[in-house]
């Protein structure tokens, strides 16, 4: 097995070809019995035709020809994001059903896996291993069992036959062809059977309880949640011709305009026998199903809520301004969002309204964009905002979009200013994995703090800002997915890199300052098998010119200014540092690291699996001329800011504690100022 591991990259078609493609045909069912009953219809059925395009330094391109979902007006796409089984047994991480496990000729092969020679026997007429497969610590880290068939001239897997009893419970055989002009085995045949194991979860298709697509291991309703997921794929049409091209690299699928229209003609071409008649019945099965639950518009609420929003009709509701609470507005009560595609596909309007108790005062904003490019996602956007903003905040254009339950830092940040601003935005995606705005805006900020920033001898309390902003996010290792609504996300790699320019210019509409801003982060998660997990994030900030302590970096301080530990109790944050009081630092030139290393899940119940995770935080910058900041007491982080700390995570519905400690050059005097005790929310909806 040493020799065959060694041998991969001869074996493996991915790193031996130039190039191939091939066709596949696949069908996925979900039902509850796997006897083929003419009377009993799935409870999910579909089919589909792609050509599966490689080409070396490139990768993988899966192109959609034909699909077709029964009881769907239009298919599911995000079926196509959950990995049902990896392509290769080459592969270092093996997924089935989007769970993890060592492969079998990966370089951890060794390590995870005790290897038997079962066997001699003969395979399309050459001699062949039989090889028994088997993990090492199952209990610590789950692997995939079974029977592997050697070619005993090249070692290259000829056939798998595997068995798998974890969180899910899976049978799958995976048959290769030997083609002589190339000397190398292509997957041919690949048959999966899959039922719930161990997890809790719902093993479904769809996000949320939806009951269909979905798996059960005792089904409620039998008419409509199976038992079994049966997965069949047949590859044929094999081509290694050197014209093969892959036009848009970083694509990983991309389904044809026309991939839901195909005639039975085209279906025909492809199937390897007729449909069955309870296959046949279920497209009118679930038509019904689909129809009567109004599932279609329950998966589009489910989808949206996931990122914050809750659709009714034309209308995306924006679940983040409904409820907050401020040190300044007090309680603030909000409402607004934008349209969808049922409005329009080619023009959004959105907007908001919000009124803080505290300070009883109304904050809007309004807005609206036109799509340019849908290919690229090109929207160009006009905005006007009156509202507030914390002093000394940074905010990526490419990772505006965050959405949780609450934002626990909200509740304590004790310095803000006022702001109308008028921005125009570009978005515009690169490539698949870049993504890329352009932003125009001009900012009419008014003090609420007593502050006055002194400039070229003069005293600014009120001032204008006119600034240009470039930004981009690059991901490297996601994958993604292209279809009629556009590109999305469909796997998310690691590292994502992202980085901001901003230009301040003066004399432009009013403007009084001319700066500079530059930004970049980047963030990298290791998961690994033994389900534990440790995750880097690094920033880097730099601003010189004419800069006012609004346009200043802070470190995300989450303390609040308060004497006890128990007063300074609170919730803690995702990427804040828990010790540091705010407005204590400001700079002009910052830079931050975060470590987070989470345990393997304690197993302690079906429903009691708490998560342990120990995390340190540093941050050194400086600033220049802070005497020209007036009216305002902070310090510079020259000397360096530690904290280290753990968090007990998902104690019960979601909820944790957190303990961290301030140390180093920023220790201070008083033990308990430098200890934040606080909970932790982590929910996963």
């Amino acid at each position: 097995m040493q020799t065959a591991i060694n041998r991969s990259a001869e074996n493996n078609p991915q790193e031996e070809l130039p190039q191939f493609a091939y066709d596949t045909y696949e069908k996925t069912i979900i039902t509850d019995s796997l006897q083929d009953k003419d009377d009993s219809p799935h409870s999910f059925f579909s089919e589909m035709v792609s050509r599966n395009e490689f080409v070396d330094r490139v990768g993988f391109l899966e192109r959609v020809e034909g699909i077709r979902m029964a009881g769907f007006d239009e298919p599911r796409y995000e079926i196509l994001a959950t990995t049902i089984e990896s392509r290769s047994f080459y592969d270092e991480d093996f997924v089935i059903f989007n769970y993890r496990y060592a492969g079998p000729f990966s370089t951890r092969g060794l390590k995870h896996y005790n290897y038997t020679l079962l066997g001699d026997t003969i395979i399309d007429n050459r001699p062949s291993y039989k090889i028994g497969l088997a993990p090492k610590r199952p209990g610590a880290v789950p692997g995939l069992v079974g029977t592997l068939w050697l070619d005993q001239e090249s070692l290259a897997l000829q056939r798998a036959s595997i068995n798998l009893d974890d969180a899910i419970v899976v049978r799958m055989i995976q048959e290769n062809v030997y083609l002589p002009e190339q000397d190398i085995y292509m997957p041919r045949t690949n048959k999966l059977y899959l039922e719930k194991g161990k997890t809790d979860k719902r093993l479904s298709f769809f996000k949320g309880k939806i009951a269909v697509g979905t798996v059960e291991k005792n089904p409620v309703n039998k008419a409509i949640e199976g038992k079994y997921l049966i997965s069949t794929k047949i590859n044929s049409n094999f081509s290694f011709a050197p014209s093969i091209r892959i036009e848009r690299p970083g694509l990983a699928i991309q389904v044809e305009e026309d991939a839901d229209e195909q005639p039975d003609s085209f279906w025909n071409e492809y199937r390897p026998e007729a449909l069955s008649q309870n296959e046949l019945n279920s497209f009118g099965f679930l038509q019904e199903v689909v129809s009567s639950q109004n599932i279609e518009s329950r998966l589009k609420v489910i989808d949206n809520f996931g990122i914050g929003y809750y659709s009714v009709d034309f209308f995306d509701f924006d679940l983040t301004y409904p409820i907050k609470y401020n040190n300044y507005e007090g309680l603030r009560l909000g409402m607004g969002g934008v349209t969808n595609t049922q409005f329009s596909d080619r023009f959004r309007l959105e907007g908001y309204v919000a009124y803080g108790f505290k300070d009883k005062a109304f904050k809007y904003g309004i807005g609206g964009g036109a799509l340019l490019d849908k290919y690229h996602g090109a929207w160009l956007s006009l905005t006007y905002n009156d509202d507030l903003q914390e002093v000394g905040s940074y905010n990526y254009l490419t990772d505006r979009r965050v959405y949780s339950l609450f934002e626990p830092r909200l509740v304590n940040i004790s310095q803000y200013y006022d702001h109308r601003t008028v921005r125009i935005n570009q978005e515009y995606r690169l490539t698949p994995k870049v993504l890329s705005e352009l932003q125009l805006a001009n900012i009419n900020i008014e003090q609420i703090i007593p502050y006055t920033f002194l400039n070229g001898g003069k005293n600014y309390r009120d001032y204008i800002l006119s600034e240009t902003t470039f930004g981009l996010r690059w991901t490297p290792f996601s994958t993604y997915m292209h279809t009629n609504a556009g590109t999305t996300e469909i796997y998310e790699g690691y590292p994502i890199v992202t980085a901001q320019v901003t230009q301040g210019i003066k004399g432009v509409f009013n403007s009084d300052f001319s700066y500079t801003k530059i930004g970049a982060n980047l963030f990298y998660q290791i998961d690994r098998l033994n389900k534990s997990t440790t995750q880097f994030l690094v920033e880097g900030k730099l601003a010189y010119g004419d800069i006012p302590l609004t346009q200043l970096y802070h470190a995300f301080p989450d303390a609040p200014n308060k004497a006890t530990i128990l007063q300074r109790f609170s919730v803690a944050g995702i990427h804040s540092f828990e010790t540091m009081y705010f407005g204590e630092f400001y700079s002009d030139r910052l830079a931050t690291l975060e470590i987070k290393h989470r345990l393997r899940p304690f197993d302690l119940g079906k429903k009691f699996k708490p998560e342990m995770v120990f995390i340190t935080r540093y941050a050194i910058g400086d600033i220049s001329n802070p005497e020209n900041h007036l009216n305002v007491q902070f310090k510079s982080l020259k000397h360096g800011y530690s904290e280290s700390g753990f968090e007990i995570n998902k104690i019960l519905f979601g909820f944790g504690t957190s303990l961290t400690y301030r140390y180093g050059a920023y220790h201070l005097p008083t033990f308990e100022d430098n200890v934040a005790f606080k909970f932790t929310f982590n929910l996963s909806l």
